[in-house]
């Protein structure tokens, strides 16, 4: 019989034989283990502690997926950027593709603007103003001559020299009155070729393009006429300052302002190359951007283009002219740059103080800018471009233009002058609808309905002083200046 203590340890040790088999069990009683038990609990704990430290540490694989999604976002905000500044480039290019192709040899400076500026404002000798407010008024004139887009003096010694009265040598920019070549021998069906327009204010024609050469002939063969009726054929030099000459597009056009000017400076803007998106927007003086693209010319460089060019201007009945440049920068003295001007005008010939209670007009009357025409004609000063005499200021007798646009006619002119050219494609249909209804009704209707409240205010004394101004203006042009008398107080009046 086995004792129960035998019994037991005999228990203990199957139940180690049973729990670690094929090993030897060690120790008694419940402390009895596996021979590997130690080895296997040090490496569960070290396990342990391994798992515990990869909680804290990011595992090779999280990092690299961190890593790759900020490459990504990174990538694709490049991608954005780069993308918007693309998308900006292509819509630039876009707006300006059309003037762009045609514009590169026109839009860079064709003149030494520097050279040109320098060697036209040296030349003449500058005449000395009057004393009293006559000097301040020809100080005025010069100061305003010299500032941004004045002219060179028109009678000074710049310019391309007319032929001697009387003689002398053939001049190369003298030509026939009339057309030397018909638009349709051009090959391609000449302006009126073409049935359809992209003018919005109305359909061009045949019969319109026939009508408008016609208008042309007859336009040119009354001006050269007069000037030989006059002798005035090269008698004044050629005012060079006031061109736009772009060789590239076969263009070259005499600025006179108060006759379409601001619309000639945006189709002349389109054509060095501002997109039509940049002109409604930008702040910029039109006529500051035009001269950038193209800069003053020489008398010199005028006469080496104007022959190889399409040569223009575009003239306006005189007196509405003048009327229009006296409303816009004189009455009232709402213009600043020329309210000085207006202060001397009243200074010199308000000759009597209204009535008491009456308030005097602010700035000179209608009545008084004539009287300072007179006398500053008279004292042999220098015109303001906005009503300097057109025979003086692009002097159409001493230069061959090609063609002679009207206000009256001013789209139908302009539209046979871009047709002739082949500036179709760049210049018609850039015009706002908005803008081109103001140039066609505002401009010219307002100012004629007008005229005669205007000239009620002054008698025929003063009117013919007037007219000894411009009356070869109205001569050349064909227009008439004799109704006038009807409009202007009689002798007896008052």
């Amino acid at each position: 019989m086995f004792s129960k203590s035998t019994f037991l340890k005999g228990a203990a040790g199957a139940a180690a034989t049973v729990l670690c088999p094929g090993g030897t069990a060690s120790g008694s009683g419940t402390a009895t283990v596996c021979g590997t038990s130690s080895g296997s609990s040090s490496s569960i704990a070290e396990k342990h502690r391994f798992r515990k430290m990869g909680t804290l540490l990011p595992s090779p694989v999280k990092l690299f997926s961190k890593r790759r999604c900020y490459l990504c976002l990174k990538i694709a905000i490049l991608v954005v950027v780069f993308g918007l500044y693309f998308m900006l480039l292509l819509r630039e290019s876009m707006s300006a593709l059309t003037g762009s192709s045609s514009s590169s040899s026109g839009s860079s400076s064709p003149f030494a603007s520097m050279a040109s500026f320098a060697a036209l404002t040296s030349r003449g000798a500058k005449k000395a103003g009057g004393a009293g407010s006559s000097g301040k008024l020809d100080a005025w004139q010069d100061k305003r001559h010299h500032h941004g887009g004045g002219r060179a003096k028109q009678q000074g010694g710049s310019g391309l020299k007319g032929p001697p009265p009387g003689g002398g040598s053939k001049q190369r920019h003298q030509f026939p009155p009339l057309q030397q070549h018909s638009p349709a021998a051009d090959g391609n069906g000449g302006a009126g070729s073409n049935h359809s327009t992209l003018n919005p204010v109305y359909e061009y024609s045949d019969e319109m393009n026939a009508a408008a050469e016609t208008d042309f002939n007859e336009r040119r063969m009354v001006l050269w006429n007069v000037c030989a009726e006059h002798r005035i054929v090269g008698k004044y030099p050629p005012n060079a300052w006031e061109f736009f000459i772009s060789p590239g597009h076969g263009i070259a056009w005499c600025n006179i302002f108060k006759a379409a000017s601001s619309t000639w400076m945006y189709y002349f803007n389109i054509l060095g190359g501002y997109s039509v998106q940049y002109l409604q927007r930008t702040k910029a003086s039109p006529i500051d951007l035009a001269r950038k693209r193209f800069p003053r010319p020489t008398a010199n460089e005028l006469n080496d283009y104007i022959s190889n060019t399409i040569s223009f201007l575009i003239v306006r009945e005189p007196f509405e002219r003048l009327l229009s440049a006296y409303r816009n920068k004189l009455e009232g003295c709402r213009n600043k740059y020329y309210k000085l001007l207006g202060e001397q005008i009243v200074k010199k010939f308000r000759k009597a103080h209204p009535p008491k209670g009456v308030k005097p007009p602010h700035g000179p009357t209608f009545r008084e800018f004539l009287e300072f025409l007179v006398s500053h004609y008279r004292s042999g000063g220098r015109f303001d471009e906005h009503w300097s005499p057109v025979y003086s200021f692009c002097t159409p007798c001493s230069i061959n233009f090609t063609l002679i646009a009207k206000m009256e006619t001013f789209q139908r002119d302009s539209e046979y002058i871009i047709r002739q050219a082949g500036l179709e494609t760049l210049l018609l249909n850039k015009m706002p609808r908005y803008k081109a209804r103001w140039i066609t009704n505002r401009s010219t209707s307002d100012t004629r309905n007008l005229i005669p409240r205007y000239f009620a205010q002054i008698d025929e004394k003063l009117l013919t002083d007037v007219l000894e101004i411009y009356q070869l203006d109205f001569e050349l042009f064909g227009y008439n200046s004799t109704k006038y008398y009807g409009y202007v107080q009689s002798p007896d009046y008052g």
